[in-house]
C-alpha cells in the first residue's frame, strides 16, 4: 500500500498521502486526478475503474481497497 500512496501524492501533488486521507480534501482532487487514477490502476495493476467508483471510494484506503477487489 506504501507505493500506491506514493504514486497518489504524486497525482495529488502532495508530499504525502495518508490511507485515511479524504479524497475530496485535496486541493487538487479533480476530473484529471480521477482520469490519472484510473490510468494508474489500469498500468500498474491491471484494474478497470469507472470514474464513479473513484468517486465512491471516499479516502486513500479505500480507493486502494477498491483496485484490490478488483484484481
Amino acid at each position: 500500500m506504501e507505493e500506491f500512496l506514493e504514486k497518489l501524492a504524486e497525482i495529488l501533488e502532495e508530499e504525502s498521502v495518508n490511507a485515511t486521507d479524504e479524497l475530496t480534501s485535496f486541493e487538487a482532487w479533480d476530473s484529471l486526478a480521477i482520469l490519472a487514477i484510473i490510468a494508474l490502476s489500469d498500468e500498474k495493476y491491471n484494474v478497470q475503474l469507472k470514474a464513479e467508483e473513484v468517486r465512491k471510494a471516499g479516502t486513500a484506503e479505500g480507493l486502494y481497497n477498491l483496485i484490490q477487489s478488483k484484481k
